[in-house]
């Protein structure tokens, strides 16, 4: 009689490595588009700075949270995690050439604001499943502020149902990058990524909220750090 193996096979391995870690292929446009295009613009041209990037996972999926100013943002976002981040945006966006170009290579997916659009939020599932970083802007539109005065649950309910962590992050001085009162250089840009914070154990509203709250506040402290 033999005895059966309980090591996986070649295949499972492969299987279990492809889920956690984004595509080569898609590894490689990030990079390509990363370092030709949006890491000039954003230590360059808009003088950035990030801080935690020690506190971002470099594999496995992971819900990114932050505040949102400027369309640029899903950009300087992905950028600053070192990693691929599939996005929620505006289905306007996709209408803006060459605009609409940048945030596909990067990973962005439409929805429809104000529709409860479930083909976005699956968009996002099926990037968690495979791996991908997702990431959602908590008030679900630009304020240029940067505060997040009326947080959405759903990126706290996507993150319960696959059990995977938050990435609280802080972007400052996005909303002045593209102004019309000729300055340049623009406003420095400054990110700061806050430590993972655990998913809600359950869908229940009250826990959702609560865990939504935690990433906000965490968000709104390192924002008023400013530069």
């Amino acid at each position: 009689m033999t005895e059966s193996s309980t090591e996986p096979t070649d295949s499972a391995a492969s299987t279990s490595a492809q889920r956690d870690r984004e595509a080569a292929v898609s590894l490689a446009l990030y990079h390509l588009f990363k370092w030709s295009f949006v890491a000039p613009l954003l230590h360059l041209y808009c003088r950035g700075r990030i801080y935690g990037a020690e506190h971002v996972p470099t594999s496995g999926p992971l819900v990114v949270v932050s505040n949102h100013a400027s369309n640029i943002d899903p950009m300087f976002v992905s950028c600053s995690v070192g990693r691929p981040v599939a996005f929620m945006a505006k289905a306007e966006l996709f209408r803006i050439p060459v605009l609409k170009q940048a945030i596909a290579l990067y990973g962005a997916y439409p929805v429809k604001r104000g529709t409860g659009d479930l083909s976005a939020v699956r968009s996002a599932i099926d990037a968690l499943e495979n791996g991908w970083a997702a990431g959602i802007f908590l008030e679900g539109t630009r304020r240029k502020d940067g505060r997040i005065p009326h947080p959405k649950l759903g990126a706290a309910r996507i993150a319960a149902k696959l059990q995977v962590p938050l990435l609280p992050l802080s972007l400052w001085g996005t909303n002045k990058i593209f102004t019309t009162n000729g300055s340049f250089p623009p406003e420095p840009v400054t990110i700061r990524i806050g430590e993972p914070v655990a998913p809600p154990k359950t869908s229940d509203r009250a826990e959702l909220r609560a865990v939504t709250d935690r990433c906000v506040a965490v968000i709104h402290e390192m924002h008023e750090l400013g530069r």
